[in-house]
């Protein structure tokens, strides 16, 4: 499994990035996730700031752990894990703003052209229900 902790600086991680909006909208996601979950950021492989974790285990036998919660910035977007994935999220999808997402991945080019308060409850949604499940 690539995705793991380490030991790099999640801060510093962001303070390099080149793309002066990507840096300053991942600066804002890390005081978000960071009040959402109580929990201080983790790199995860090389570019996922990750808050928390759980740990998985399929019927298959495979497990290991993740992020809770986390971004990713990726070239001109950051990506959010939403772990749980989009089904009980309709009406918070609805009222984002300018967003595209994938089966657990929320892409979005910049926090101005969201409302950050709804991706916010999209957030606090997500721990809630992993906390459910994962404990």
């Amino acid at each position: 499994m690539k995705t793991r902790p380490t030991k790099v600086s999640p801060t510093a991680y962001v303070k390099a990035l080149a793309n002066d909006a990507i840096r300053g909208d991942s600066q804002k996601l890390m005081k978000i996730m960071a009040k959402i979950t109580r929990k201080r950021p983790k790199m995860w492989g090389p570019s996922i700031v990750g808050y928390g974790s759980y740990h998985y285990r399929y019927e298959s036998g495979r497990e290991g752990d993740m992020p809770m919660i986390g971004f990713a910035p990726r070239g001109r977007e950051l990506v959010v894990y939403i772990m749980p994935g989009f089904g009980a999220l309709k009406n918070e999808l609805a009222q984002l703003g300018k967003h595209r997402k994938g089966k657990s991945c929320l892409y979005i080019r910049s926090l101005d052209g969201i409302d950050v308060d709804v991706l916010e409850r999209i957030l606090r949604k997500s721990v809630a229900e992993m906390e459910r499940r994962y404990g």
